[in-house]
């Protein structure tokens, strides 16, 4: 097998692929219905709330971030990634046991979002760092890319099936079903083979390692502009369940199937985005540059749509933009760090990546709530505008970028080699 899923070759990736994908499919119909309860069933289609629930949800990637770093690259990483799923199981069951019961309030799912996100802020970094242990640092982008590939291909199957299993039976039963899918990935992580693992020494624990990760990027122009067009986009750009379920609701007036058809259609886009990824041999920054534009311009083109089948339609642009976007931001932080940084670096990435909503999410619930959902979709495009702008000085400024026209047409070069 060779290609697009060459990492596949080996055990310990093909193994830990296999428990991922069903834990994903889980953790997509959590997700989902834990939105569609919030704004249906807990509040009168209140999208500040739902913002509120995932600022509470992905706060604690910034909160804890120099402890979160600093346990990815010191920590026994498939020992944490045990203990975090086990965790996250147990906070799914409790949830949807509330729920089933019929206790459950707003203020619990703060609750519960909020100890979930303290969980997820100690995963993220490790498990995104212990893909470099499954595989050798010449599959190490093509694993990444596939990483995002059962990640976004769960999300094509999970929020349709939540849709269904909503109306159906309810949102307490998919929290159930979403914490027996971790069982798969504690499984899965059981049986590596962990004498085959591309293990590399961890760094000396000194007074100044936790904050060892900002002085790294700081020096580091590269690592500074991918950082910092990650937090535009990231911070108002990926609201999607604020985006989708406000289209849904108020705009198009459907149900919780048609919701979690739309959330999986955007995933068709994301699934082909990442194959793309995968198939490169090396992240370039020109696909960092025009994923953030055609990102700003899909979610133009979804904020006008008229109609469902149009919408769901400028959605799969969005995906394949939003993924080619973040797959190369996550292989470009990976391949220039240096191995003991790794995991501090990548704690960086994914706290500004999720942490940003703390931010993000609320401003996007206000204004959907107080101007409309086409609106919020308006400030996303904007923050894709931005990121693609800030890009283009950076290449002006580090990268020797030149433009000219060639025959009546615009050409640009620069220098595209990866920094050291």
């Amino acid at each position: 097998m060779s290609g697009t899923f060459r990492s596949l070759r080996g055990f310990n990736y093909r193994t830990w692929a296999c428990g991922s994908i069903v834990s994903n499919v889980g953790t997509w119909m959590q997700r989902t219905a834990q939105d569609w309860l919030v704004l249906t069933q807990l509040t009168h289609n209140d999208a500040t709330a739902v913002g509120a629930v995932m600022a509470l949800q992905f706060a604690p990637q910034v909160l804890l971030l120099p402890l979160t770093g600093f346990a990815a690259d010191h920590l026994d990483r498939r020992k944490l990634l045990v203990a975090t799923h086990a965790a996250m199981g147990v906070l799914a069951l409790g949830l949807g046991g509330l729920t089933i019961l019929g206790l459950v309030q707003v203020w619990h799912v703060y609750v519960f979002a909020l100890l979930h996100g303290c969980v997820s802020a100690f995963d993220a970094p490790a498990r995104q760092s212990f893909v470099s242990e499954l595989v050798d640092e010449a599959d190490l982008s093509n694993a990444v890319a596939l990483n995002s590939t059962s990640f976004h291909a769960a999300r094509m199957i999970g929020p349709a099936t939540a849709g269904i299993l909503i109306a159906a039976i309810g949102s307490g039963w998919v929290f159930l079903l979403n914490a027996a899918s971790f069982a798969a990935v504690l499984c899965s992580l059981r049986f590596l083979r962990v004498g085959e693992l591309h293990r590399k020494d961890r760094p000396r624990r000194t007074r100044g390692s936790l904050v060892e990760g900002f002085t790294y990027v700081w020096r580091r122009p590269d690592l500074k502009v991918v950082l910092l067009m990650t937090f535009l986009i990231g911070t108002f750009g990926l609201n999607f369940p604020i985006f989708i379920s406000t289209m849904t609701v108020s705009v198009f007036h459907e149900g919780a199937g048609k919701y979690g058809l739309l959330s999986s259609t955007m995933a068709i886009g994301s699934v082909a985005g990442a194959l793309l990824a995968a198939r490169r041999a090396n992240p370039r920054f020109t696909f960092l540059l025009s994923g953030a534009a055609i990102f700003g311009i899909g979610l133009t083109l979804a904020a006008l749509m008229p109609s469902y089948g149009l919408f769901s339609i400028a959605l799969v642009l969005i995906g394949i933009a939003a993924q080619t976007f973040t797959t190369t931001a996550n292989s470009s932080v990976q391949l220039s760090t240096e191995p003991a940084m790794r995991g501090r670096v990548l704690a960086i990435l994914l706290a500004i990546t999720l942490g940003g909503t703390p931010i993000g999410a609320p401003i996007a619930g206000w204004v959907a709530d107080t101007f409309g959902p086409r609106w919020a979709l308006g400030v996303g495009a904007a923050a894709g505008f931005a990121a693609a702008l800030i890009g283009i000085v950076y290449l002006a400024k580090y990268r020797s970028l030149r433009l000219r026209v060639d025959a009546g047409r615009l050409r640009f070069t620069f220098d595209d080699r990866r920094p050291a």
